[in-house]
Order: structure tokens, then C-alpha cells, then sequence
């Protein structure tokens, strides 16, 4: 596999590490360096790549290992007050402040529960998302039964406010 493939697929999948940079992290510096250091990780990891799998599914496994990684060595979370999103962008104001508090409850998950919402709204089937995770589908369907429980709490609670 050559260089101009691999830059030709990270120029077609770049948005994937944009978005898991910015669910992680809110300095613009930091988020330039998790970039940086996702594309190291991924071009380290580049000779290895079989095609069992998509590259996005495998470069959202390498952005998310990379940023947790990272979170991990720094010992500190940083949790964004907005998330770049294009939909809510162009929403009415009603579903901007809905999708607002959605974005303020997944701040409040773990780390894991994050990249699994992020993962199941960008569309990906359970079974890629377990396989990107490294869990069982039946573990992650039992997790995101919990998540979507807590979400549902925390968005009731600022109903409630």
C-alpha cells in the first residue's frame, strides 16, 4: 500500500478525526496536536491495514484510541462548552437548543460512552462499533441501553431547570 493511497484516504475521511478532536478536546492548540498525533498513529499503523475492515471504521478506531490514550497521559479531561455541528448550524433555533442540550449530556458521559455515541450516531452498525471498540455486540448493546438511559436522565433534568 502506498503513500498517495493512504493520504488519498485520510484526505476522503479527514471529517472523522475532526470530529473526534473536537468531542475531546476544546483548545484549538490541542486540538492541532491530537490531529497530528492521530495521523502518526494512523500512518504508523498504515502497513498493517488488511482492508478487513473500512478504513473509517479503522481510522475511528485509531482517532479514539489515540485521544484516550493521549487523555489518559495528560490525567485531565477537557470537555468543550460547543461541538462543531453542521446540522444544528442550519437548525431552527428550537432544535439548536435541543441539540445543545444533547451535546451538553454527552459531554457529562466517560470517555467510552462519548466514542460510543458518537459512533452509533455517525451511523455505524453495533457490530463495527464492538469490533472498533474491542467489546461484544451483546456488551455494547447492554451499554448503549445504559447511555441512551443516562442521556434521557440528564436531558430531563434540564427540562425540569
Amino acid at each position: 500500500m502506498s503513500e498517495k493511497e493512504f493520504l488519498e484516504q485520510v484526505r476522503t475521511n479527514q471529517g472523522i478525526i475532526y470530529k473526534v478532536v473536537s468531542i475531546y478536546a476544546a483548545d484549538p492548540e490541542e486540538k492541532k496536536d491530537l490531529y497530528q498525533e492521530i495521523l502518526l498513529q494512523c500512518w504508523k499503523g498504515w502497513p498493517s491495514f488488511r482492508g478487513d475492515s473500512k478504513f473509517s471504521t479503522w481510522l475511528y478506531r485509531i482517532s479514539l484510541n489515540t485521544v484516550l490514550t493521549s487523555m489518559r497521559k495528560k490525567n485531565m479531561m477537557i470537555y468543550p462548552d460547543t461541538l462543531p455541528d453542521e446540522e444544528s448550524l442550519r437548525a431552527t433555533p428550537l432544535e439548536r437548543e435541543d441539540s445543545q442540550a444533547l451535546h451538553q449530556a454527552i459531554r457529562q458521559l466517560t470517555d467510552v460512552d462519548r466514542a460510543l455515541v458518537l459512533l452509533h450516531l455517525e451511523g455505524y452498525a453495533n457490530n463495527e462499533i464492538a469490533e472498533m471498540m474491542g467489546i461484544s455486540a451483546n456488551n455494547l448493546a447492554v451499554k448503549l441501553m445504559r447511555i441512551r438511559q443516562r442521556l434521557a436522565k440528564l436531558l430531563n433534568a434540564v427540562d425540569h431547570e
